[in-house]
């Protein structure tokens, strides 16, 4: 198997090509823990010794994956040579124009996991759009999508729920990468910035993460694993919840649950209900766990380990739906959804802004059958398809 490489790797192996004469720009960088090369150089290190690099910009957790917990802030500071360190997720998600004075090229590096939530995708639109107003072109090293380039999940956002977890018209599993990203938020800003993309070598569409050769560093803290992306886009809908969606734990997203969830009850219905809706089921592994922050903290949780044995075949998505809807008919009022804020959102429910509307929560609240929605899913999956066609990189 080829490994693939990565556009950072490729902005490694010839730094003048993309940054010009040695010292010639002026550069600042949007970057994360793992924005590095397959041999863990970091984009910071790859900038200092071929561009004058004047200024560092962060998205949620921080340059360094400081903020362990969902939703904590980070601020401004300077790093160890006294470059400015601007916080995208604290006073500000948009970078300001002052931050970008002077600046000849912005180098984005983000490692996306492949679902419409993850807020990094939208510091880099945010960054798109200030650089298109001032005209400073903007040059994405591109990675693959650890989902694969194929798979697309869930309906398109209703842009009337739209939120700091849900920018654009995506549905919630997208299969595209993060140039592929760039390219389709670019095309419905008003002022476009010069966009170059350093494209993937060795990667195909059906390739997941886990066929890539490249080791897995943690995109953010509770990102630590493939198998947690895996699960991420169904399980991250249980942040909108009182239920435990493993944070706190070794193994956020894979383990979920909380102290009066009787496993062995839920696995009956979730197989039964599986079976008529003709899915690939996880198997729940009864794990019980104590989490040391987040919800139940210090408290014994009855937990279930969610194991996927073809990640090609698993739909996270609707795998989450269903245990939800199990939830919700065996727990009625031991479990409820959680109220705003949530992701600088104060007046819709969690749960509407990541679902992109209000059927999935009412569904769910009323014991409705899910095959109605899934059937919703499939028309806006093959709809995408098309939408995200001209925005491809790789066939």
């Amino acid at each position: 198997m080829k490994v693939t490489s990565l556009g950072i790797d490729l902005l490694n192996s010839n730094p003048k090509k993309y940054l010009g004469k040695r010292g010639s720009k002026r550069v600042a960088a949007l970057c994360h823990p793992s924005s590095a090369t397959r041999q863990y150089k970091h984009l910071v290190s790859i900038l200092e010794e071929n561009a004058d690099l004047v200024a560092l910009f962060g998205p949620q957790h921080g340059i360094h994956g400081e903020t362990q917990d969902n939703m904590i802030e980070w601020q401004d500071s300077r790093d160890e040579k006294a470059r400015p360190v601007h916080s995208l997720y604290g006073e500000r998600r948009k970078p300001t124009r002052e931050s970008l004075k002077n600046i000849d090229l912005v180098v984005i590096d983000l490692f996306d996991v492949g679902a419409r939530y993850y807020t990094f995708i939208y510091t880099m639109a945010y960054m798109l759009e200030v650089c298109g107003e001032l005209g400073i072109p903007v040059l994405v090293c591109d990675r693959p999508n650890p989902l694969g380039g194929k798979f697309i999940e869930g309906n398109i956002l209703d842009l009337r729920f739209k939120s700091f977890v849900g920018m654009f018209a995506l549905p919630v599993c997208h299969g595209m990468t993060l140039g592929e990203l760039a390219q389709f938020f670019c095309d419905q800003l008003s002022k476009k910035p010069p966009l170059q993309i350093i494209k993937i070598k060795n990667w195909k569409r059906s390739q997941l993460a886990n066929e890539t050769g490249l080791t897995w560093t943690l995109p953010s803290p509770n990102m630590p694993s493939f198998d947690a992306a895996v699960v991420y886009p169904g399980m991250c809908l249980l942040e909108a919840t009182t239920l435990s969606e493993g944070r706190g734990t070794t193994r956020p997203f894979e383990l979920i649950g909380a102290p009066f969830i009787n496993w062995a009850e839920v696995e009956e219905e979730y197989l039964k209900l599986s079976r008529s809706l003709k899915t690939v089921p996880a198997s729940l592994h009864r794990q019980g766990f104590i989490p040391t922050f987040h919800k139940f903290k210090g408290e014994l949780c009855r937990g279930a380990l969610q194991l996927v044995s073809d990640p090609k075949k698993f739909q996270p998505l609707r795998h989450a739906v269903m245990i939800l809807w199990i939830l919700r008919k065996l727990y009625p009022h031991k479990w409820k959804w959680k109220s705003p804020p949530y992701e600088y959102e104060y007046e819709k429910l969690p749960i509407d802004i990541l679902a992109g509307g209000t059927d999935m929560r009412e569904i769910i609240d009323k014991g409705l059958p899910l095959n109605k929605l899934f059937k919703q899913w499939q028309s806006d999956e093959k709809k995408f398809e098309k939408i995200r066609k001209p925005y491809l990189l790789y066939t």
